[in-house]
């Protein structure tokens, strides 16, 4: 099916009702919202407009940001809210991701496998998200790595594919490190980032 302008109507941008209904969007719908559009999820065919963030949230997805921009090597890059492709009819926004370096700048929407790691950071409105159908989501794509930023306190938990099979056949995430005071890892690169450093 070939991407066609979403129409807009007067007033604040929506998707169709029956489009929704039917489950017919694409990635290729994407790439055509108007500038007024809000920022969206496609889930399984299915705009999903998404809560706007708090200003915690924003702090410590532009602190983490920057803080994986001074520290990651330069064979990957960091970016805060790109889409990412996970199937035909289903793209996703983490708050902050790592990906291969020598993606091109114009892009707006990541292949899978280009995504090193994504980053979520847990709001009131995106908790069942963010902990259940997000990480199932990101997973089932292949991407490697998955952390999880808890608020009041902050708490990062950092997950990696691992060898444990879902019920579908999917590769699930497994629990590597957590913590609330600071996080060291091995993979994708060597960390030690103190928790400090994203929530002042």
């Amino acid at each position: 099916m070939s991407a066609e302008p979403i129409p807009t109507s007067p007033g604040l941008w929506c998707p169709d009702p029956m489009r929704q209904q039917r489950a017919d969007y694409t990635l290729e719908d994407l790439l055509t919202l108007p500038d007024d559009a809000p920022r969206v999820e496609l889930v399984d065919g299915v705009i999903q407009v998404t809560p706007s963030p708090t200003l915690g949230h924003q702090n410590i997805s532009s602190l983490l940001w920057l803080w994986l921009r001074n520290h990651a090597p330069l064979h990957l890059g960091a970016a805060q809210a790109i889409g990412v492709k996970l199937s035909p009819n289903t793209s996703r926004q983490p708050d902050v991701l790592l990906h291969r370096a020598g993606v091109a700048s114009a892009r707006s929407i990541l292949r899978s496998e280009d995504v090193v790691l994504a980053v979520e950071i847990v709001s009131p409105g995106t908790r069942r998200i963010d902990r259940f159908a997000k990480p199932g989501e990101y997973a089932a794509a292949g991407i490697p790595f998955y952390w999880r930023i808890e608020q009041d306190p902050v708490h990062v938990y950092a997950y990696r594919i691992g060898d444990r099979v879902g019920p579908g056949g999917e590769r699930q995430y497994e629990l590597v490190a957590d913590g609330a005071d600071v996080i060291e890892l091995t993979e994708p690169f060597e960390i030690k980032l103190p928790i400090a450093e994203i929530t002042s």
